[in-house]
């Protein structure tokens, strides 16, 4: 049997010469598999500009706790393509093993029959094609562009659609408007199904999510409101709704943020069925929630051991203007607690906001170090991006890599260790993973 690596190799061949955003040639192969998607569990369907699986890691780590099985499919990977699909299982699921992933995607070959197809959309057939063949309580999906007509908006009653904080990105396809994406995000509400709509930044997404769902006559759950609230207080994180109030423990995911996607991933549970799940499950769930490359503190493997000593290094996929203001506010939110100097090690693709994700870091970053992304054209060349850090204003040099930037860093005299955050992009941080011997499992 030929590898995934080769099946999806073959997938390129079969790209539409031009991308029409539609679900019509998946449609067709789902036919042709015998409609997969219909043989679900319960389906959580999750859009958004940030947050998507961090909030999908809290429900995933919830329902375990609570005994259940969740399958979860999410992207991009990290640094393999199976961490995408999670096969649940009681006690704890795992990553699709190569052999299963093979054989589906095969499978899916066949029945697309060499017919023009991206290799997201089979690759999402081949993905519900394993999800409907292995029992689970839930299914939690994550949209991988937009939502409207996105690969994975083929299912027609989810037990919940959720749309977390929504921002600007990927403009070429959803606009370059906060409505406009949010126009496109909500398209996976569902008429008599609850539409979960977080806190959001923007109050022109707010106000078009609930317009949408009242629409499409969906049951609209705003997070933040009457309906579901959340704060912290005395160090600890408060949730209630119209029936319970949870007294738990601060999320393990670092950064003010997290209490946002946990508040939106406890109410997207209750309201798809989910609620007899106890607080014990809950707070299990807040202690024991793993999100790899997101605010993620390294402490062990080859590149931690490289950072000067004392220092604290984290890790951050987060690529876009949004994201850099949450990542920025959560280093200040460090800050205040161990005031020590913060230094950037940064790579970024050229198709994302370098000014303006860097921007966010002024006036709170000492310096920042650039480096390229080994392994991807689109990739802004290091000089570049110091270039653009400069013209923001802050202080910049260049690496050849992150290991570079580790030793370089290990030998500037620093008042205190410093604290060093990795940031700018995915790709960077699953390299990063890969480099530091801790991939995610």
């Amino acid at each position: 049997m030929d590898s995934s690596d080769a099946l999806m190799a073959r997938f390129l061949a079969l790209h539409p010469r031009t991308i029409d955003l539609s679900l019509g040639r998946l449609e067709r192969l789902l036919v042709r598999l015998n409609h997969p998607e219909r043989r679900l569990p319960p389906v959580i369907h999750v859009a958004g500009t940030n947050g998507k699986g961090s909030t999908i890691a809290f429900m995933r780590a919830i329902l375990e706790a609570g005994g259940l099985a969740a399958h979860v499919y999410t992207s991009p990977h990290l640094v393999r393509f199976h961490e995408r699909i999670r096969i649940g299982a009681i006690g704890g699921g795992h990553f699709v093993p190569e052999e299963r992933l093979a054989e589906a995607l095969a499978r899916c070959e066949a029945a697309n029959g060499g017919e023009p197809i991206t290799v997201f959309e089979i690759t999402t057939a081949a993905a519900l094609l394993l999800f409907s063949e292995a029992p689970a309580d839930v299914l939690l999906l994550e949209v991988g562009l937009g939502g409207r007509v996105d690969a994975t908006n083929v299912i027609d009653r989810p037990a919940a659609a959720v749309v977390t904080p929504i921002g600007r990105d990927h403009a070429e396809y959803l606009g370059d408007t906060v409505e406009a994406v949010a126009t496109e995000k909500a398209g996976i509400f569902k008429r008599g199904c609850p539409a979960v709509i977080a806190a959001q930044d923007y109050a022109e997404a707010d106000a078009v999510l609930c317009r949408q769902a009242a629409a499409i006559g969906a049951t609209p759950v705003v997070v933040g409101n009457q309906d579901f609230s959340v704060h912290e207080e005395n160090g600890r994180f408060v949730y209630q709704d119209e029936t319970d109030l949870f007294d738990l423990p601060l999320p393990r995911l670092a950064g003010r943020h997290q209490l946002t996607n946990a508040a939106t991933a406890i109410a997207a549970l209750r309201v798809a069925g989910f609620g007899d799940i106890g607080v014990a499950a809950v707070e299990a769930g807040l202690r024991n929630v793993d999100w790899p490359g997101r605010l993620q503190r390294l402490t062990r493997g080859r590149l931690a051991d490289m950072a000067p000593a004392g220092a604290e290094l984290w890790l951050d996929g987060g690529h876009n203007v949004d994201g850099g203001r949450i990542l920025a506010a959560a280093m200040a939110d460090l800050g205040e607690r161990s005031d020590v100097p913060l230094v950037l090690i940064a790579g970024l693709l050229g198709t994302k906001d370098a000014e303006g994700f860097l921007r966010n870091f002024v006036g709170l970053a000492r310096g920042l170090v650039a480096v390229p992304i080994s392994g991807q054209m689109a990739a802004r060349p290091a000089e570049e991006i110091a270039r653009i850090a400069a013209d923001v204003g802050l202080s910049a040099q260049v690496a050849s890599g992150v290991e570079a930037a580790l030793e370089g860093l290990a030998n500037t005299a620093f008042e205190q260790p410093p604290r060093i955050l990795i940031c700018g992009s995915l790709y960077l941080a699953g390299a990063v993973l890969m480099a530091n011997g801790t991939p995610p499992t």
